[in-house]
């Protein structure tokens, strides 16, 4: 067998082809032009440079594969010109996909996120069933990944084998940019972070989201959605759970509220406007969509595909120790 993986050399992507590899599949990683490569650095791949925006490359990275897990996408709280988030995250994707379609590739795992599932009210667990609802929090990545979304089960339901992923909040080692998971924990460890707002996240080991990859490869069905998620914790649990397994467990939390932390975002987003031009921490968008209680319940992921998770203590201990060892903190 024979599988490309777009996005290859990120966070996730690394870690769905060392999952590959220790399966015996022949890897073909897509990596964007300029792009770093440390997270295979000594893997047995085969790595071609090229754009999903080039259709050309799009072709030439599909031909003689049997699977594609396409990972690429851009996330971003701020940019100068959002056309490229549209570009990547919808164009990008339909020519990975209409490749795959007329290449006659066997099966298509395709990355979305729970940003493109529905936030059910309260704490009331999301399913791969709950409607989208999104659309007036003008967050570009979250619209982007639903629309994505959407494209995709559109190619499913038109010939192309294709079953989508929607991962949680990943964290884990290998965590080079860092993801916002994990500059939450990257913060706590430098003492920069001791504020917290309402509401929760569903945590998840990268190691285990690459699993549910494979899996999906193997045993999902044809335009299934299937959710990557752990466990269901508030925001402040999750930060005091970082605390203790980090040696911090006198350390206070401040809770702040969500208007004041929206108010203070705005700030940092004029500023990032009208003079820095780079990312502020967040973005009122970022915050409104995580104000809420992003729950989900993973139980079809577990009962179809046979996935399990990993404790989150042990995640975040390994997380802990990746980031201290490459000098994050």
């Amino acid at each position: 067998m024979k599988a490309l993986v777009t996005g290859a050399a990120g966070f996730i992507g690394s870690h769905v082809v060392k999952d590959l590899l220790a399966e015996d599949v022949e890897v073909r990683c897509l990596i964007r032009p300029g792009e770093s490569t440390e997270n295979l650095h000594g893997l047995d791949v085969e790595m071609i440079r090229g754009d999903v925006l080039d259709i050309a490359a799009a072709w030439s990275a599909v031909n003689g594969v049997d699977t594609v897990f396409h990972l690429a996408a851009v996330f971003s709280v701020w940019m100068k010109d959002w056309r490229g988030i549209y570009e990547v995250n919808l164009q990008g994707a339909r020519n990975i996909l209409w490749a795959s379609l007329r290449a006659g590739v066997k099966r298509v795992v395709y990355t979305s996120s729970i940003a493109a599932i529905g936030i059910a009210p309260g704490k009331t667990l999301s399913t791969e069933e709950t409607p989208f609802n999104q659309y007036t929090l003008g967050n570009h990545y979250v619209l982007t990944k639903y629309l994505s979304q959407q494209e995709a089960l559109s190619f499913a339901a038109n010939g192309l084998d294709l079953v989508v992923v929607n991962p949680c909040f990943p964290f884990g080692p290998g965590d080079i940019t860092p993801t916002p998971t994990g500059q939450i924990i990257v913060n706590i460890l430098k003492g920069l972070n001791r504020m917290y707002f309402a509401g929760g996240i569903n945590i998840v080991d990268v190691r285990d989201v690459a699993r549910g990859h494979v899996l999906a490869a193997k045993k999902g069905a044809c335009g299934n959605l299937y959710i990557l998620g752990n466990r269901n914790i508030s925001m402040g649990d999750f930060m005091r759970l970082v605390c203790r397994e980090a040696g911090f467990g006198g350390k206070r939390l401040l809770r702040f509220p969500v208007p004041a932390v929206t108010a203070g975002a705005a700030c940092l987003k004029w500023i990032s406007d009208h003079i820095t031009e780079t990312p502020p921490l967040s973005s009122p968008p970022e915050i409104r969509y995580a104000s809420q209680y992003l729950y989900f319940d993973s139980s079809k992921v577990r009962r179809e595909l046979g996935m399990e998770f990993r404790p989150v203590e042990e995640s975040i201990r390994d997380s802990i120790t990746w980031f201290r060892q490459h000098g994050y903190a």
